[in-house]
């Protein structure tokens, strides 16, 4: 990936963002102090939980951020709740082990209007194997496991509308209309790479009443007449798709691949805990926690002319 291109306009409040993320009063705010302890009824058999799920879904945001075990993490909030003189006190290491299988991460903002631009892309995370170097360099000796979290960023704001995570083996576009439906927003274009090039991806992009920039494959054959995918299929055969590409901005899918690098990196690209459930809780509040740092501020620049 090139160097970006143009200066950031946006330098002081951006530079403030960056140095924000590291604030512990940021990751204990006060709205997740006020709803640390549950205080709903489960309405079932049994003693309702003490700790909410936002209480659980703060624990593993500072997990992530601070790569911390559960152990460690245990500690780390009942010190933090120490410093902050607060009579609150950190869920059990096996409690939040347990509650990670159903909690409900809300990393959803309220509805901002339309979206002018959706792109989507997936990514692998590894549960357990040998590095990317060892393989390369003797081969595999171990199994190596993973897990794919599907996204849906919205281009202009950076912020990742809606999520998934699934089985490595399930295909990128068989999770396209888990992405899609529950979006109430109004969706203008969405920007998908070749592996959504499928008609149920086309059907879902339709649905939303929204325009698809998904490009075909090299191989690909016109559809019924007036299609909408055709007029990509004719640039590809005419060998236009570069200038198809360009005129529709379908270049903005890149900052689906800047949200799956910045996650990887701020976070993490391994998964710490075994069970599938788990693990979705585990990837839901990394979601949470990148959009957390993005509403913090973006930088914003000022292409050359």
């Amino acid at each position: 990936m090139g160097k970006a291109k143009g200066n950031i306009t946006n330098w002081k409040l951006y530079n403030s963002a960056l140095k924000q993320r590291g604030s512990l009063t940021f990751w204990m705010d006060e709205k997740a102090i006020e709803l640390w302890n549950n205080t709903e009824r489960s309405g079932r058999r049994g003693r309702s939980h003490t700790y909410s799920d936002t209480a659980i879904a703060t624990a593993l945001m500072i997990k992530g951020v601070f790569k911390l075990p559960l152990r460690a993490l245990e500690g780390f909030i009942n010190s933090l709740f120490r410093l902050l003189k607060v009579d609150l006190k950190s869920p059990d290491y096996s409690c939040i082990s347990k509650r990670a299988k159903t909690v409900e991460v809300n990393y959803r903002l309220p509805s901002q209007g339309q979206a002018a631009h959706l792109v989507i892309d997936a990514t692998g995370l590894k549960v357990f194997g040998e590095g990317e170097w060892k393989v390369r360099k003797h081969g595999a000796e171990k199994r190596r496991v993973w897990r794919k979290l599907h996204m849906a960023v919205d281009a202009q704001s950076h912020q990742i509308v809606s999520a998934e995570v699934s089985m490595d083996w399930v295909h990128d576009s068989e999770v396209l209309p888990t992405l899609l439906r529950p979006l109430r927003r109004k969706v203008k274009a969405v920007s998908a790479d070749g592996a959504y090039d499928t008609r149920q991806s086309y059907q879902e992009v339709q649905r939303k009443k929204a325009v698809a920039l998904i490009p075909p494959r090299k191989n690909a054959g016109m559809w019924e007449a007036g299609h909408p995918r055709n007029v990509a299929v004719k640039a590809l055969k005419q060998g236009e798709l570069e200038n198809w590409k360009r005129d529709n901005a379908y270049h903005l899918r890149s900052l689906s691949e800047t949200a799956m690098y910045r996650f990887k990196q701020l976070l993490s690209d391994k998964l710490s805990l075994r069970c599938y459930n788990a693990q979705v809780g585990e990837i839901m509040a990394g979601v949470c926690a990148l959009n957390k740092m993005s509403r913090l501020g973006m930088p914003a620049r000022q292409l050359a002319e």
